[in-house]
């Protein structure tokens, strides 16, 4: 578990044995969670930070017709996610988050995050500096997905999400499948499935199967 909480951005520069006081410290709690299941509800009380170990996590929100939007999917161990809500003037969120897959999830309480103890330890305090950084990260990463969904056109949208998660040989890392990728830019499946293809017709990109590569880079460019 510890080699898992090292990946993390919350432990950032914290040698094994911080981590284990943080934890001791915190009370945290590792939970295991099935895949559907709901890790927490839209308006319950933010109460918990929560920390992927393993698996795969989807917070979403309904429209008033059922259909689910994802907000965000994380996939890589040590990410967090609900965080944003523990510090604003808001008492209760706004999405709620489930289990795309099985998953492992380190649950710290909201309290710990706020304060330093009366000991003033070193690693509370590097903690609390990380949760800072976080969410820099975090309002970075909210206004690239404003950049993307206000896109004036679908085949935009797509190029917006396929260029900003791109590697250097064209290969897109977007961690997430085509019904996900289809709820994160608010979009119809079958309309991206068609979308993708005329974008491969055209020679922009490659696609198999979960696979995306942009062989166009100025093309792609060109519908930013």
């Amino acid at each position: 578990m510890l080699e898992r909480l090292k990946k993390s951005p919350l432990f950032a520069g914290m040698s094994d044995s911080d981590i284990t006081n943080c934890l001791e410290c915190s009370n945290a709690k590792i939970v295991p969670y099935e895949k559907d299941q709901i890790i927490f509800l839209q308006h319950e009380l933010p109460e918990k930070l929560y920390v992927l170990l393993d698996g795969s996590i989807a917070v979403c929100s309904d429209s008033v017709l059922g259909k689910r939007n994802i907000v965000a999917a994380f996939t890589q161990p040590g990410e967090l996610f609900g965080e944003v809500f523990l510090f604003i003037e808001k008492n209760e969120y706004d999405n709620y988050a489930q289990a795309a897959e099985g998953a492992t999830v380190l649950e710290m309480p909201k309290r710990f995050l706020y304060q330093s103890c009366a000991n003033n330890c070193g690693y509370h305090t590097k903690l609390i500096s990380n949760m800072l950084s976080i969410l820099a990260q975090k309002a970075y990463y909210l206004n690239k997905k404003l950049q993307i969904v206000s896109g004036s056109s679908l085949r935009q949208k797509i190029a917006r999400a396929l260029y900003q998660n791109s590697s250097a040989d064209g290969s897109v890392k977007l961690g997430m499948n085509r019904e996900e990728l289809a709820d994160y830019l608010n979009v119809a499946r079958p309309s991206l499935s068609r979308e993708l293809m005329k974008m491969q017709d055209d020679g922009l990109i490659k696609v198999s199967g979960k696979r995306i590569v942009i062989l166009d880079n100025d093309g792609i460019k060109g519908i930013l």
